[in-house]
């Protein structure tokens, strides 16, 4: 019977790494274990017995073999020799399974500030574990490929060298599809500005201040999304709270720039009721801003994509026309 079990959780591990980005592709099968009732001294004379792959980590089972603790390698050396594991190990440890996502592995480890990740089947008997090197891949690799997603480049190359020495065609293909979209919103800007022309004829000063309203509402989205992207892939926090707090700090954030900005445009320009315009236009601006940058990448992951893919152009697009909305909205109300 234990025979039988071997050979099939041998058969699904197989089968599991065959998965490009899962535990089961990084597992590592060699490394220690120990049993509850052993003494540290006992697994510390047993680590010198055989040449374990990894040994971040040691694994306390059952005699089954089914996880019911973990040991560091420095906690096992610097616990009491004659102690107990059953009285040293962290109980409960946390785990996946080989199917896993990569990302999730690594949320986990950080989760619990371990260096690697035990890896059982769905009977909870102990298949490896995922050790730190594997970790640090892991998150190299999904930091590089929200970086691109970040800039609107399509797909992920492995090496960044190779990014570089691809044909200039290859790269145009990766790089081009958002910056098409981001024209086409540009061009939707563009008409929106131009239906506010009656507007910009009697007072050109409303003008001035449609870049540095557009470039902040891009700053402060771009932030929400740099929290995002990491921040909903990794946190074991709930989404809707995450959502929601970024959102009141894009709306600070909009108060005190807009504080900032109320005495200049006054005193300069000698227009109360631009000032209070433009102030205004900068809280709602913020606010939507910081909204967008947390709430596209949220959607996505409730969708079951990447949230990285919510960042970069898509978003910037959207903070674009709706800040220009916004200010062009509370001008003809306030000022005209």
């Amino acid at each position: 019977m234990n025979k039988h079990k071997a050979e099939s959780t041998r058969h699904k591990l197989s089968t599991v790494r065959q998965h490009f980005e899962t535990a089961g592709r990084y597992l590592v099968a060699s490394v220690p274990r120990a049993l509850p009732t052993e003494t540290v001294a006992a697994v510390r004379a047993n680590l010198s017995k055989q040449a374990y792959e990894n040994i971040e980590l040691i694994c306390v089972t059952e005699l089954a073999g089914k996880l019911i603790g973990v040991i560091s390698i420095s906690e096992l050396f610097a616990a009491a020799p004659n102690a107990h594991i059953d009285n040293v190990m962290h109980k409960n440890p946390p785990y996946v399974y080989p199917e896993v996502d990569q990302e999730r592995v690594a949320s986990i480890a950080l989760h619990h500030r371990h260096n690697a990740v035990a890896v059982v089947d769905h009977h909870h008997f102990l298949l490896g574990t995922v050790p730190s090197d594997a970790l640090m891949h892991i998150l190299r690799r999904e930091h590089v490929e929200d970086l691109h997603r970040l800039v609107g480049i399509g797909r992920e190359t492995d090496v960044a060298r190779e990014a570089l020495e691809l044909p200039p065609l290859r790269r145009v293909r990766h790089r081009l599809p958002w910056l098409i979209v981001g024209l086409l919103g540009s061009m939707l800007s563009a008409l929106l500005v131009s239906s506010f022309e009656a507007e910009l004829t009697r007072n050109v000063a409303i003008a001035f201040f449609v870049p540095g309203l557009v470039y902040i509402a891009d700053a402060i989205g771009t932030q929400s999304e740099a929290v995002a992207v990491r921040g909903l892939s990794l946190s074991q926090a709930d989404l809707h709270h995450l959502v929601m707090g970024e959102s009141r700090t894009g709306m600070i954030i909009g108060v005190i720039l807009g504080l900032l900005t109320f005495p200049f445009i006054w005193v300069v320009f000698a227009d109360f009721n631009l000032a209070i315009a433009v102030s205004l236009s900068l809280v709602i601006a913020s606010s939507l801003a910081s909204t967008i940058g947390m709430f596209l990448p949220w959607l996505l992951q409730r969708l079951g994509t990447d949230p990285a893919y919510g960042s970069g152009p898509l978003a910037t697009i959207i903070q674009d026309i709706l800040s220009l909305i916004v200010y062009f909205m509370v001008v003809s109300m306030l000022v005209f």
